[in-house]
């Protein structure tokens, strides 16, 4: 008879998640070692939430240290999990790009399929590749450009097609700290100098993610990545894992070697960047995300807030503007202890930004809502 899988309850998975995104404890772990261990961060929005990931996690992280993976072409940004940018070593983007193809064919069919009919897709691909390797183009440069050779073709359902047909990775100084530019493309190989991986592996790509985020379902592997029909890959890959269930009975799968602190394990307050993966890679959020908040953090047109961390699950938000420096707003009354811990977590964030020690800005923790 087959003995029951153990049960972890919700404390206990968010302090595994918690521990293996290094907020439970700070680590020295280069940037490099971090964005590959993360699987890359989400970087949707320009450009601050990579850096700002990275701060949370990472002791002595200077904005400096992320640019420079950028400009030196070690890190990339290219559209990856969920079709959505991340922040990537430049590796894992000649790695996950082919293995997450599949995803990007499937919205290029369900998002653009009717402005598309009749389409070549190689020759457009084709078109596309020699554009954006003569020199880096927007998208709407380069929509307008295959359009010249389709003036029946909507320019930008064709720009987005080369996005899902192509690698194209965002140049520099897209991204860069304090810097910036327009998102101009070209492709992974033309920038980084190497082909895509001929051979990349799902078992591997599974593994690493319960790595990071586990221990998981399937359905929370694919929140994560995009992709259908991974429980077939983690049956495979059941002879080298462990199983448990949670407390709704679902199936979860983990690395036998990965940290599972007790659910009463310490917690520190964190504040945890606007659209970090932390929020966006499980089907069940509840492990770190309490669902009353859920609407409160993220949005109806798809943005998602900067989050207060107390005791393991989100309590609040925050922003970092210009004008205002770190604003932290909480959902509930904090003790006392909480919210001093909070205002040091957004003077590191102001210090970081370049906005303490005599520079603009200020630290404000408001009252709860």
């Amino acid at each position: 008879m087959t003995e029951p899988q153990p049960v972890l309850g919700t404390r206990a998975l968010g302090r595994a998640l918690l521990a293996r995104q290094h907020l439970l404890a700070r680590t020295d772990l280069t940037p490099a070692a971090m964005v590959r261990h993360l699987g890359g961060l989400q970087a949707q929005a320009a450009p601050q939430p990579p850096y700002l990931g990275l701060l949370a996690r990472l002791d002595g992280f200077t904005p400096e240290a992320l640019s420079t993976l950028l400009e030196e072409r070690a890190a990339v940004r290219i559209a990856l999990q969920r079709g959505t940018i991340h922040l990537v070593t430049a590796q894992d983007c000649l790695t996950l790009r082919p293995l997450l193809q599949p995803l990007l064919d499937q919205q290029l069919r369900t998002t653009y399929g009717k402005r598309l009919t009749g389409l070549d897709p190689a020759a457009l691909a084709a078109e596309a590749r020699e554009l954006v390797e003569e020199r880096p183009r927007t998208f709407q440069q380069l929509g307008a450009l295959l359009a010249g050779t389709r003036p029946d073709r909507d320019p930008a359902a064709l720009a987005q097609a080369a996005r899902c047909l192509l690698p194209l990775v965002q140049v520099p100084p897209r991204g860069l700290w304090g810097r910036g530019g327009p998102a101009a493309h070209t492709t992974a190989e033309a920038w980084l100098g190497r082909p895509l991986d001929p051979a990349p592996s799902l078992d591997d790509l599974v593994l690493r993610y319960l790595a990071a985020f586990g221990p998981a379902t399937a359905a929370d592997v694919k929140k994560w990545c995009g992709l259908s029909g991974l429980t077939p890959v983690l049956r495979r890959l059941a002879p080298r894992l462990l199983t448990f269930r949670d407390e709704q009975g679902r199936l979860l799968y983990d690395l036998p070697e990965a940290p599972r602190p007790d659910g009463d394990t310490s917690a520190p307050v964190r504040l945890v960047a606007p659209f970090d993966n932390l929020l966006l890679s499980h089907a069940d959020r509840t492990r770190v995300l309490p669902e009353e908040y859920r609407g409160r953090v993220m949005t109806q047109n798809g943005i998602v807030l900067g989050t207060l961390l107390v005791d393991g699950l989100v309590a609040g938000s925050w922003r970092l503007t210009d004008g205002e420096g770190v604003v932290v707003q909480p959902f509930t009354a904090l003790r006392r202890a909480d919210r001093q811990a909070a205002e040091a977590e957004a003077q590191r964030v102001l210090d970081f930004a370049g906005g303490g020690a005599g520079g603009s800005g200020t630290v404000r923790v408001e009252a709860a809502e």
